[in-house]
């Protein structure tokens, strides 16, 4: 699921788990990924894509076959600065799908679930454009596994 997404697979995101409904991702600390040198916190669109992926893999994971999905909407609320130096995790929760919309909370932590820097509200489109994306191509070809 990773390998299909060029931008996730260049900052190096791990697929955890996938369960029902549900994705987590890890995201190994780097200092290319710094956007504040002064404190050493990872830059905020480094967290966004963290958290976009892992909101896509929830829908994934709530299909009952997989479809091309596409980002309508992403609310972040960063809680605090992530502590520099450490690997990053993200956790989705996919908790209503409809024929055409799927709506995902998911959190970002570094030093455990229960105290997140980052929380987010997502909304995606369910069978989006199958003639562009990556992950597409790989739905068509049967290659997403």
């Amino acid at each position: 699921m990773i390998e299909h997404i060029p931008h996730c697979r260049r900052l190096g995101m791990e697929v955890l788990e996938i369960g029902p409904r549900r994705a987590r991702v890890r995201l190994p600390y780097r200092d290319e990924l710094v956007g504040d040198p002064a404190r050493g916190v990872v830059f905020g669109g480094v967290i966004t894509t963290l958290l976009d992926h892992a909101g896509g893999l929830a829908v994934f994971a709530s299909l009952s076959e997989l479809k091309a999905i596409a980002t309508l909407d992403l609310r972040l609320d960063y809680l605090r600065a992530a502590d520099p130096g450490r690997d990053l995790m993200g956790e989705a929760h996919c908790y209503k799908l409809t024929t055409h919309v799927a709506f995902v909370r998911a959190t970002a932590w570094e030093r455990g679930p229960d105290d997140p820097f980052a929380s987010c509200l997502g909304t995606f489109m369910v069978g989006a454009n199958t003639s562009i994306s990556p992950m597409a191509r790989a739905l068509r070809s049967g290659g997403a596994g």
